[in-house]
Order: C-alpha cells, then structure tokens, then sequence
C-alpha cells in the first residue's frame, strides 16, 4: 500500500498532539492523507505550529482546543472538533459520520513512588489518562463510521515494574483493560481497538531523566538498540494500526518499546 494515500478521505482525532509523541501521530496521519483535529489542552501556540507544519507540508488539519481532566472535557473537545471540522471542510461533513480515528495520545505523569504520591496528583493522573479517554470514546463512537480505529497510548510502565511511577502505571493499565473490552463490544461494526505501549521516548515528559550524558546512556541501553526512541518510532505503528492493513488485529497491545528490558 502506497502509505502516501493509504488514509485519504479519513478523518482523525489525536489528543495531546501539540507535543511529543501525540505531534508525531498528527504529522504521520496527515502524510498518510487524513484530516487530523489536532488536539491541545494548553499550548495553542505549539498546536498551530503542528497545525501549520502539516498544511506547508500538504497535509489538512485543524486545531481541536479543550483541557482534558476537567467536568465536560470530553464534550469540550468534540464541541470544538465539530466546529473545527465544519469550518475545515466547509460544512461538508456533519457529525453524524465525522470520523475514522480516535488516537488517545495526551496523558500526564510525574506521580513519584507510593510513599511520596499524594491524593490530587492521583485523581489528575485518572482524570486524564484514564478517565478522559473512557468518555472521549463514548463520544466519538456516536461519530464513528463503521471501520474506524481506536487507538490507546498506553506504556511500557503496564508490562514492567517502575516504582516510582506507580500512580502513571494504574492510570496507564487501565487504557489496556478498556482496549480489551471495546475491541470486543465494536467488533461487529468492524471498527477495531488496540493499545500501544512505548517505552522511553525522547519527549519532554520524560526529560527530568536525560538531564546528563550518563543518564541519558543509561536509558538507551535499556533498549536492544542502544538508543532513546523517537515519537516517529511510535507514529509509524499507529499509522499502520490506522490503515487498512491491520484489520484482522484487535484488543491488542503492541509492545514499541525497542526491545526494553528484555
């Protein structure tokens, strides 16, 4: 399949996509032909930059602005996609079949190991990388055509130990348990559910632990490759989870870690 077009006519959501690895899933959407509603929760500025990186690019997206975590995030941001949408296509599309994929990218960490966690950090990590994407779901399959994707960001911190972000990991793992669940519930309209799971991706989530040369070796030997990960390396397996070629694969979780810790 020619990956240039393997998306046209397609249209997608990817929250978080103002930074990180959420930017990388926007870019590799848009090359592959989809629209893409190019979701921030604060950073309008790093949005637009997305947004007009992909356009110089060819591409078609549009900015889908709404805090995520909070009461009515969910219909905050499909508020703003739909309005987005509208405009972009010029009211061509309505929401009643506005979209094929839904990638639940944002997320928030820095919880600490158990014995320093306190009770708000853990209701914002639920709230937004758990919660939100539960219900982000729920909206968008009232949009959904039959044949779409549901993709979950999940991590690496689900399948290994990471003590000190024990809170992250729970919030995490429960992206795995919805992914098993949706991807049996929406098998019969065809649309497919997976999870990924990164390992250390150089973001500037995870930049507290490259602040040296030694730390930052430290951390690509973790890998079989000896390196970091690169948002792209995550974006490529979402691109391909997003085509046509992976219908047969559903209620998965696919290992992007670089061979971490194996």
């Amino acid at each position: 399949m020619d990956t240039k077009c393997a998306l046209t006519g397609k249209i997608a959501l990817v929250t978080g996509a103002g930074r990180g690895i959420g930017r990388g899933i926007a870019e590799r959407l848009a090359r592959d032909g989809a629209l893409v509603g190019v979701h921030y929760g604060h950073s309008e500025t790093a949005a637009l930059e997305v947004v007009a990186g992909i356009r110089e690019d060819g591409g078609l997206a549009f900015p889908v602005g709404a805090e995520l975590g909070v009461p009515g995030d969910a219909d905050a941001v499909f508020a703003a996609f739909d309005a987005g949408l509208l405009e972009q296509t010029e009211g061509a599309v309505d929401a009643g079949g506005s979209l094929d994929i839904l990638v639940n990218s944002a997320g928030v960490s820095g919880s600490g190991p158990i014995g320093e966690s306190v009770p708000e950090v853990f209701d914002r990590m639920i709230a937004v990388n758990a919660k939100a994407p539960f219900f982000l779901v729920q909206q968008a399959l009232r949009r959904m055509r039959d044949g779409g994707r549901v993709i979950n960001i999940s991590s690496l911190a689900t399948r290994r130990a990471f003590p000190d972000s024990v809170a992250y990991a729970m919030s995490k793992g429960a992206l795995d348990t919805m992914t098993l669940c949706l991807a049996k519930e929406l098998g019969g309209r065809g649309i497919t559910v997976n999870t990924i799971g990164p390992g250390f991706i150089e973001t500037d989530m995870n930049a507290r632990r490259r602040k040296t040369p030694q730390a930052r070796a430290a951390l690509a030997a973790r890998s079989v490759f000896d390196r970091i990960g690169r948002p792209s390396d995550v974006a490529d397996v979402v691109a391909f989870l997003a085509s046509d070629d992976s219908r047969w694969i559903t209620g998965q979780y696919l290992d992007v870690s670089g061979g971490t810790d194996l």
